[in-house]
């Protein structure tokens, strides 16, 4: 087997052993495999071996290889990078989540631009947890009026919610951080019924912690791809 398939099957390992060691059900954890920067044959060939969901960064690079790997019509796509406003109709109409939208003019666009023969595009609320300047994701004190704004759009059901920690931070810190989503999560199903389902939280390097504290997809690039190259 190739170094590809045994990194992923490491990763799912990981995933599994995270979820037992805090009476979690593995099955109940998405891996979404981030393929940024690799090729569309990386893509098929893990998708080959029974990899579903996959994650893009740039909209470019999504539009590209969703159109060479069209002839796979179970793969799921996921949107996770930074979108700009002119960017939103290429993401509309190709992928199936977004997990980066931390604005209503995202959102709404989002919204307008879906074609109506497609399903709902999926979103997710993306959350600064960490509090850094330099960090994309609405404040923690904003999501809740912002959540109930997007889930009264057409064309879209808001799914949960997303952040990236501060990847300096210590353990300790960066569970608070992944709790603090969590606890947000928590406060709109309890105050306001939303039937959020989905924490899109855990990369390579802490996914064990992310799972510890209720993450449902994590975001794993290099720990099943390998390190990627600066895009230019």
């Amino acid at each position: 087997m190739t170094t590809i398939f045994t990194a992923w099957q490491g990763v799912q390992s990981r995933i599994g052993i995270a979820a037992t060691a805090c009476a979690r059900q593995p099955d109940a954890i998405t891996l979404l495999a981030v393929s940024k920067t690799f090729p569309a044959s990386a893509v098929r060939e893990l998708y080959e071996f029974g990899q579903r969901h996959f994650g893009e960064n740039y909209v470019q690079e999504l539009q590209e290889k969703a159109a060479a790997l069209s002839d796979c019509p179970d793969l799921v796509w996921h949107f996770i990078g930074p979108l700009q406003s002119n960017k939103t109709r290429i993401v509309a109409e190709t992928a199936d989540w977004v997990h980066s939208v931390d604005r209503l003019k995202i959102a709404e666009r989002l919204s307008q631009q879906r074609p109506e023969h497609l399903a709902p595009l999926q979103v997710c609320l993306q959350v600064n947890v960490s509090g850094e300047q330099s960090k994309s994701g609405v404040r923690p004190a904003e999501a809740p009026a912002l959540a109930r704004a997007i889930s009264r759009l057409p064309n879209l059901q808001l799914r949960g919610m997303m952040c990236i920690p501060d990847p300096d931070a210590g353990q300790e810190a960066l569970s608070q951080q992944f709790a603090l989503l969590r606890q947000l999560q928590e406060q709109l199903r309890a105050t306001d019924a939303l039937p959020l389902d989905t924490l899109s939280m855990g990369m390579s390097g802490d996914l064990e912690l992310a799972i510890r504290e209720g993450s449902t997809m994590v975001r794993i690039g290099t720990a099943i791809f390998g390190a990627r190259t600066a895009k230019g």
